[in-house]
């Protein structure tokens, strides 16, 4: 889809809208709306429209960032019911869209080898989530430890962004949009490193 011209400009216009709610009624009501289908389905992160309304009010920074995460993890709970009930109908679909059919097996794999880390880097990084929620309930992954890692990797991204906001205002916003999706990606990089370095300092001989 990205590799065509009419792919990308559908994209554009689809990130044009969601950023335009910024400055609407009903912004935090979007917020919610689109934290909740990108979990599931929209292509736009919801980082797009959580940044500006924290910077129009610094103080509910915090606040976005709560109504950010209810709404993704709602969305990812829908995801998982896709996976669950609805895989050949509206699953499939999504995952021949964000080219993911090929790696459907695999994912079943990396969740049986390890759920935290499989499931955390996806709802902290820019993974497209939706992909990885619906092969949750497509594998049977167990719920409650879906919902929790859900909440904890969609909360530590939003918060993160919008505790930096919080701290630095207006200077910080083109740190976020340029770096941010980097430094996620080189903070689960570390993450696991850690985890495998301390493996190998306490293995046994």
């Amino acid at each position: 889809m990205t590799g065509n011209p009419s792919g990308r400009g559908a994209l554009r216009r689809l990130y044009d809208w969601v950023l335009s709610w910024a400055d609407r009624p009903g912004g935090t009501w979007a917020l919610f709306g689109i934290s909740f289908a990108e979990a599931s389905f929209f292509p736009i992160p919801p980082d797009v429209l959580l940044i500006p309304l924290s910077l129009g009010r610094p103080r509910r920074a915090f606040w976005f960032a709560l109504v950010c995460t209810a709404g993704s993890v709602f969305g990812a709970i829908a995801g998982y019911v896709i996976g669950s009930f609805l895989l050949s109908s509206i699953g499939q679909p999504i995952l021949e869209l964000y080219g993911a059919v090929d790696q459907y097996d695999e994912l079943g794999r990396m969740y049986n080898d390890n759920l935290l880390l499989t499931l955390g880097t996806a709802g902290f990084t820019p993974i497209p989530f939706k992909v990885f929620t619906i092969a949750a309930g497509a594998f049977s992954v167990a719920f409650l430890p879906f919902v929790a890692i859900s909440a904890v990797s969609r909360g530590g991204r939003f918060f993160l962004v919008a505790g930096l906001i919080r701290l630095f205002g207006e200077p910080i916003r083109e740190f976020i949009e340029r770096w941010f999706n980097v430094l996620s990606i080189l903070f689960v990089v570390l993450l696991v490193g850690g985890f495998l370095a301390i493996r190998f300092l306490f293995a046994g001989p």
